[in-house]
C-alpha cells in the first residue's frame, strides 16, 4: 500500500513506521492518522515482522495533533457537545488498536514528542528516548484530560497533575526516564543503535511468547482501569471544549491562529 504521510518498511523481521511530515515536525492529521490504522493493519497481518519501531522523519517525533485545519467533520449541523466525544473517542480508539496490536512495538523518539504524540508513546509498549528529547503537553489550554489520562499510567498522579496543571510544560527525556515515563533514554547519537539493536534481540523470540507476555501485562492494566479511564479522557475534553473556560482561547485562536494563540498565552 502508498502511503503519503508515512512510510512503512521492514528489515530482518523488524518493521519501522515512519511519521513523515517532517516540514510540520510530522503534526498529526486525520490523514496521517487514517495511513498510520492501514499500516497497523498491514504490520498485524505480516509474518515476517516480530517487532515494531515507531519514529519521526527529521527534526521531532511529533508535535502531536495538527491544529492549523483539516478536523472539521465536514457538516453544516451544528458540532454538539456529543459529537466532539464521539470525535475524540474515535481518535482514542486509534491508540487503543495500537496498544492492542499482538507485536512489540517500540516508540523511538527524538526531538519534540509533545500532546497527542505522547499518547501515541504510551500505547506502544516501550518508549526509548534520545536524552535531550521535549516531552511535554499541549502548549495552550485548550483541552482537559485527554492527555493527562495517559501520563497518569506513566508517572502517577501527583506528577501528572504538576505537569498539565502549566500548560506547555515540557520535561526532557533524561527526566521522562526518571519519572516513569520513558522506559530508557540514551544520547541523542547512541539511540537509533540502542533501539534497533534490542529489537533485534527482540525479533529472535517466539512470536507467541511476545503476544501472551504482551496480553498477560496490558490485560492486568486494564483490570486496573486503564482503558475505562484513557476513554473517559475524551469526555472531559469535550466538556471543557464547550465550557466558558475555552471560550478566551477559541476567539485568540480563531482570529490569530495556533502560532499567535500560543505567543498570546506565553505572554499573557
Amino acid at each position: 500500500m502508498a502511503f503519503t504521510t508515512i512510510t512503512l518498511e521492514k528489515h530482518d523481521r523488524i518493521g519501522t513506521l515512519t511519521l513523515n511530515r517532517p516540514e510540520k515536525l510530522n503534526a498529526m492529521t486525520p490523514a496521517l492518522i487514517a495511513e498510520f490504522a492501514d499500516a497497523l493493519t498491514e504490520v498485524e497481518r505480516d509474518p515476517e515482522i516480530k517487532v515494531l519501531v515507531i519514529r519521526g522523519a527529521g527534526r521531532a517525533f511529533s508535535t502531536g495533533y495538527d491544529l492549523t485545519g483539516g478536523w472539521s467533520e465536514g457538516s453544516a449541523k451544528p458540532f454538539t457537545i456529543d459529537d466532539d466525544q464521539k470525535f475524540l473517542q474515535r481518535y482514542l480508539e486509534h491508540w487503543l488498536r495500537l496498544r492492542d496490536l499482538p507485536k512489540p512495538v517500540i516508540a523511538m523518539v527524538h526531538g519534540y514528542c509533545l500532546a497527542g504524540a505522547t499518547q501515541l508513546c504510551v500505547s506502544t509498549d516501550m518508549i526509548f528516548v534520545a536524552d535531550n528529547a521535549q516531552i511535554g503537553f499541549p502548549s495552550i489550554p485548550a483541552g482537559a484530560g485527554y492527555v493527562s489520562a495517559f501520563w497518569n499510567w506513566m508517572v502517577g498522579p501527583h506528577r501528572t497533575k504538576y505537569l498539565a496543571f502549566l500548560p506547555g510544560s515540557r520535561i526532557s527525556g533524561k527526566e521522562a526516564e526518571s519519572m516513569g515515563f520513558a522506559t530508557r533514554a540514551f544520547p541523542a547519537e547512541n539511540l537509533e543503535k540502542e533501539t534497533y539493536d534490542y529489537a533485534q534481540r527482540v525479533a529472535k523470540v517466539p512470536a507467541q511468547k511476545l503476544r501472551l507476555e504482551k496480553l498477560a501485562i496490558n490485560r492486568a492494566m486494564d483490570l486496573r482501569g486503564f482503558r475505562v479511564s484513557v476513554q473517559a479522557g475524551a469526555e472531559f475534553d469535550a466538556i471543557f471544549h464547550f465550557g466558558p473556560g475555552n471560550e478566551e482561547i477559541r476567539e485568540i485562536q480563531k482570529e490569530r491562529g495556533l502560532r499567535g494563540a500560543i505567543k498570546w498565552y506565553e505572554e499573557k
